[in-house]
């Protein structure tokens, strides 16, 4: 394998938590004076940025810290009854078997990631679980774990379905996988230009190496 490293996002990547995150959402949008998310405005929010997502449901920056530690915390409760993107657990065990290191690099918690592994029965499969509370403090973290494991720019992919997850590896220089079957959409993900554009999860299996 080309990228020896391969480090997953996981909501909207690895498990599908999109609805679960848009329902804790609007259960606490009062609680912060902000607006709830209507489902018909879900596709248009598919193709907004980071900053033009948060004017657009009118939070104010400061607030997103808040906001994710409350939200986290919630979905705790139901982590264990949500699902696994579709194909991807398959794709996850054979691509391990020619990656030397697997990680997961989130905006959730790791207690939310390690309770959802283990359910999945994947637990084993991944060597760290790094969280950041920050939306915009992806780069940093990417940064530091290609130094832990003194790899060149290029033996390390990162993997997420949102823009800020483009932007973060593009940052650190770092290539990067964008998947379409999470939060933003193919056109917008595309915009960015990823190293990889995938649709569907058997499109990883391009990464490995002819046997």
């Amino acid at each position: 394998m080309f990228h020896q490293t391969l480090v997953f996002d996981f909501d909207g990547t690895i498990a599908d938590t999109l609805g679960e995150t848009r329902r804790i959402f609007n259960q606490i949008a009062p609680d912060f004076g902000i607006r709830q998310v209507e489902e018909h405005e879900l596709d248009h929010l598919r193709h907004l940025s980071l900053k033009q997502l948060l004017a657009h449901l009118g939070i104010p920056k400061r607030r997103v810290p808040a906001l994710i530690s409350r939200g986290t915390g919630m979905m705790r409760g139901n982590i264990t009854r949500l699902q696994m993107i579709d194909g991807m657990a398959e794709v996850i065990v054979e691509l391990r078997r020619q990656a030397r290191s697997f990680g997961i690099l989130t905006s959730n918690t790791t207690a939310n990631v390690e309770l959802f592994l283990q359910t999945h029965g994947l637990r084993e499969a991944f060597d760290f679980i790094s969280s950041t509370s920050k939306l915009t403090g992806k780069a940093k973290h990417l940064r530091a774990i290609r130094k832990t494991f003194s790899l060149r720019h290029e033996e390390m992919l990162y993997i997420g379905d949102e823009l800020r997850d483009v932007k973060a590896s593009q940052k650190a220089g770092i290539p990067v996988a964008a998947v379409t079957w999470g939060f933003n959409s193919r056109e917008s993900l595309a915009a960015e230009k990823p190293d990889y554009l995938f649709d569907h999860p058997a499109d990883f299996l391009r990464l490995l190496a002819p046997r």
